[in-house]
């Protein structure tokens, strides 16, 4: 479970999709008090930031259009509240970025 700190247009098709999924899943964990992951650092690092979440969706969701895929999951924008910009880091952008480089993709870093 991950949501990059990278731009989404420097993702690849895989991590741009794949960061869409998780970030509906950390979401639904958020806003619907499902226990899957809610313990992960990862969905930890977005508590009181919906706003923030939010906006990361809709970046993502605007290099999807750009790329030519479809949108049909929007999020509730009146549950986007909270502190609108994520501090906070699981790993720093630099191992971010030494990470997905590492995966043999097409991320463009």
């Amino acid at each position: 479970m991950r949501i990059w700190d990278i731009p989404p247009e420097k993702l690849c098709r895989n991590h741009l999709l794949g960061e869409h999924a998780e970030l509906h899943g950390i979401w639904t964990i958020l806003t619907q008090g499902k226990q899957g992951y809610a313990n992960h650092p990862e969905v930890e690092r977005w508590r009181g930031k919906l706003k923030a979440l939010y906006n990361k969706h809709e970046e993502i969701v605007d290099e999807m259009l750009q790329r030519g895929y479809r949108h049909n999951s929007p999020l509730d924008p009146q549950l986007a509240t909270g502190k609108g910009i994520q501090d906070a880091f699981v790993d720093s952008l630099e191992d971010q970025a030494h990470i997905l480089r590492g995966k043999g993709c097409d991320c463009r870093l």
